[in-house]
């Protein structure tokens, strides 16, 4: 995706919640063990739903009806914080008293709940014993990203929030995508969960606490009453046990004892992940030690490991074959919102959505490098510029550009601004290995570029004046960097010091994009006349290793006379010949 140092990243939407089952037979264990909590630092604050509880919830209801006979009947409150003694804190932990319940969450629609509805409701349900939570996928690797975070703060404490949901419209959110930075540390990509790093009281290092939502499971009358938690509406949630196995942390608490949590702390030893969570923000005063840490983090994932890798590989297979539904859709689409959907759909099916906004940009809109209204007509003889990536369900991005012809085959003024393009490609991926400048790349790539100008007559300077950096020539038609990291964000690391990203070195485990791109506006009137309005990009996605590099997104076609065979497979041998009759037909005439 093209990258500008004053582009905001577009949006992302969040992906979908993933919740397991917690259940009545589970948490009497989990009390029992909250009350040694003090011995074990591994244990869970346990979720009290006993019988108490149970006993507080009817009363709770009870209450609650008795309101009702004036007009409607409020849901009862969650039973949990009175019903039982709090656990202990973990030895580790910092002790913070618990806060109130939330309240149960109604919308202006919802009916009233009499208390004949929740006394049936609260009954006949077949008691299960829940499976055993899996452990997180590649959890030694979360928890070793958290041990090196905890070297680089010696005695701090670190606060990481996942972050909460965004609304889209009035009470309806967009579907959750969690923090880059919560999920790199925990692989946790639930709502409204905050990770702290508290320095141990003895011995050196960090407890890891993981704040989630208590399960509201159907021991409470929240489970079927409460929005926002209750299992029959958002489904069944980990809870503080099963987070605490799947996620290996030292222990974990309920969301709602936070503000009090980070009540206790000093504020001259505690560092914010901010940005993502009001709560935490407005709990202190902002301060350099906060920027510290995103820098810390960004600067952490700049190098990928293999399992990064990997996931990124499996995001650009996917990139394809949702390339693949976009030219498909191009023999009949006339409209630009057609392929944008053709790709999102995929994108939905093999991942956990588009890692950004996708860009189908036909015609002259491909002169416009974030066109993602895609609202445009889908032309004969246009070329259709796609800007895409899958995002994983493991919420690593690809990031792939690719310019169709839209009829099939290129026409020659087409075929040799894209040729140039791809030329400025193969020397910008031919200068990227370990120790190489960062910007190296651009510059190779730029030079290839701005001869190819000058070679057309556009640029009318000698090479070296029109690549002053005082000067920039050649940005009038270009615009754009040629390359950003890749990662779990599309422009990834962005909070990464200059001296280590853009000025510095390549290391290896790096992947960075490479994506040159000509762009010659309708009205510039500098441009020859049969150039006008061509908008060309072409992106690949390339790992710095060890001894040089390697292109990850190699399987995609993206020669001129490769893309154009693409198509032809695709579209079938009988159709294509069809569209090339066409074309000489449309010519004679």
């Amino acid at each position: 995706m093209a990258s500008k140092s004053s582009r905001k990243e577009p949006a992302k939407k969040p992906a979908a919640k993933k919740n397991s089952t917690e259940t009545k037979k589970v948490q009497p264990k989990a009390e029992a063990r909250g009350k040694t909590a003090g011995k074990s630092a591994k244990t869970v604050k346990a979720e009290p739903v006993q019988a108490k509880a149970k006993a507080a919830a009817g009363k709770a209801a009870k209450k609650e009806a008795a309101k009702g006979a004036k007009k409607t009947v409020k849901p009862a409150k969650e039973a949990a914080p009175k019903a039982a003694k709090a656990p202990k804190a973990p030895k580790t932990a910092v002790k913070a008293k618990a806060a109130p319940a939330q309240k149960t969450v109604r919308a202006s629609h919802d009916a009233a709940a009499p208390q004949a509805f929740i006394d049936s409701m609260m009954k006949g349900w077949k008691i299960r014993r829940p499976a055993r939570p899996r452990k997180v996928m590649g959890l030694e690797r979360f928890q070793e990203r958290r041990a090196r975070l905890s070297k680089m703060f010696k005695g701090d404490t670190l606060i990481i929030p996942s972050g909460q949901p965004k609304v889209r419209s009035n009470d309806c959110d967009y579907i959750f995508r969690p923090g880059s930075d919560f999920f790199y540390l925990t692989g946790n990509k639930e709502p409204g969960c905050v990770l702290a790093l508290v320095p141990k009281k003895r011995g050196s290092g960090h407890d890891s606490i993981l704040f989630v939502e208590p399960a509201v499971d159907r021991s409470t009358p929240d489970f079927f009453l409460n929005r926002a938690r209750g299992a029959l509406w958002v489904g069944e949630k980990l809870g503080l046990e099963g987070s605490l196995i799947r996620y290996g942390v030292t222990s974990t608490r309920s969301i709602d004892e936070l503000g009090a949590f980070l009540k206790t702390l000093a504020r001259g030893t505690v560092r914010i992940r901010r940005g993502l969570d009001d709560a935490c923000d407005s709990s202190m005063k902002a301060h350099v030690r906060d920027a510290e840490l995103a820098t810390a983090l960004a600067e952490m994932r700049m190098i990928k490991d293999k399992g990064e890798i990997d996931s990124l590989k499996k995001a650009i297979a996917s990139t394809k074959l949702a390339l693949e539904d976009v030219i498909n859709t191009m023999k009949t689409a006339g409209s630009e919102r057609e392929l944008e959907a053709a790709f999102d759909c995929r994108a939905r099916i093999e991942g956990s959505g588009v890692g950004f906004a996708t860009i189908a940009a036909a015609g002259s809109h491909a002169c416009t490098l974030h066109w993602t209204r895609n609202d445009g007509e889908v032309k004969e003889g246009d070329l259709l510029l796609m800007d895409v990536g899958v995002e994983g369900h493991d919420l690593y991005s690809a990031d792939i550009s690719r310019t169709f012809p839209v009829a099939g085959a290129f026409t020659d003024e087409q075929r040799e601004i894209y040729d140039l393009v791809t030329r400025a490609q193969d020397a910008a991926i031919r200068a990227v290995e370990p120790g190489a400048d960062f910007l190296a790349p651009h510059r190779a790539g730029t030079k290839v570029l701005t001869q190819g100008l000058i070679d057309l007559g556009i640029i009318q300077e000698p090479l070296e004046k029109a690549l002053d950096e005082q000067k920039q020539t050649y940005r009038r038609y270009t615009l754009h960097s040629i390359s950003h990291l890749l990662g779990l964000d599309v422009h990834d690391s962005a909070a990464a010091r200059s001296e280590v990203y853009r000025q510095g070195k390549l290391r290896p485990g790096m992947v960075l994009t490479i994506e040159p791109g000509l762009y010659f506006q309708p009205d510039d009137l500098t441009v020859p006349k049969r150039y006008r309005g061509l908008g060309i990009r072409v992106e690949e996605d390339v790992l710095v290793t060890e001894k040089g590099r390697q292109v990850l997104s190699s399987s995609i076609p993206r020669k001129s006379e490769d893309v154009e065979q693409w198509i032809h497979d695709l579209w079938g041998e009988e159709d294509f010949e069809e569209l090339e009759e066409e074309m000489d037909w449309d010519e004679e005439e």
